[in-house]
């Protein structure tokens, strides 16, 4: 569903994305991890057409991006972590325009949106989205998003914003999404939700894919079989250094 080849990004001087290489099936969901500025959103970007990779190769459904953008760009489903949305319009009006935009058979996804409204407590769309706090902006995206039925789905940072609740939902939600041969692929910096969530989860750091596989593969390359995911990303990731500078505060 998610196929990558050596992708790779520079800006400049600056390599953001240092060839990573990623190969997701349907009905997993795919936790993509790693420090501030390691390189998850400028992956994601890339994957879902936003940006073009320096180099690299990207299929997604079987299609190949160079070839099939836009029909891929149909096909998946995009939450960003800042949604961008029209202010000027209220909430029912950006989810019908969707809908129009995606050609999508009307009444079956108008009924689908206003189940998953219910469910997310979202009970302000006659409201501008101008109006919106960054939570009821991240809703209303997740919902014009999870209404057209994506059978990939990538979301960058999906519970920020989130109350605990709806945050709760979302995860059910994904979890029923997979069983039904959804791919999903999200970033996180909640590793607990990665660790309760994901199937197989991807640590990329300064730009490198450093470490792949399920929860146990991982802790089996720490050799430590009862770590917790947090312990496992920051000996991976060189994190375990904060201790010392806690460690010299307190002196």
């Amino acid at each position: 569903m998610i196929h990558a080849k050596d992708l790779t990004k520079r800006f400049g001087d600056l390599v953001a994305v240092d060839h990573v290489s990623l190969d997701i099936p349907a009905g997993q969901i795919y936790g993509f991890l790693g420090p501030n500025g390691a390189g998850k959103t400028t992956t994601i970007k890339m994957l879902t057409g936003i940006l073009r990779p320096t180099e690299g190769k990207i299929r997604i459904l079987g299609m190949d991006m160079d070839k099939d953008e836009l029909e891929i760009k149909r096909q998946i489903g995009v939450v960003p972590d800042e949604p961008k949305m029209y202010d000027n319009l209220k909430g029912f009006e950006f989810a019908r325009f969707i809908m129009e935009i995606y050609r999508v058979p009307k009444e079956e996804t108008e009924r689908r949106f206003y189940e998953i409204c219910k469910a997310f407590s979202i009970d302000y769309l006659d409201k501008f989205i101008s109006d919106y706090s960054h939570g009821m902006k991240q809703k209303l995206m997740m919902a014009v998003t999870l209404m057209r039925q994506p059978r990939v789905i990538f979301l960058d940072e999906p519970t920020v914003g989130l109350d605990a609740r709806s945050a709760k939902i979302l995860k059910l939600w994904l979890k029923k999404m997979a069983q039904t041969g959804a791919t999903i692929f999200l970033t996180t910096h909640v590793l607990e939700v990665a660790e309760k969530m994901c199937d197989r989860i991807g640590i990329i750091d300064k730009g490198r894919l450093i470490a792949q596989g399920t929860l146990e593969e991982l802790r089996e390359l720490s050799g430590d079989k009862k770590s917790s995911l947090e312990d496992l990303f920051l000996e991976l990731t060189g994190g375990n250094e904060f201790k010392d500078i806690i460690d010299q505060l307190g002196e």
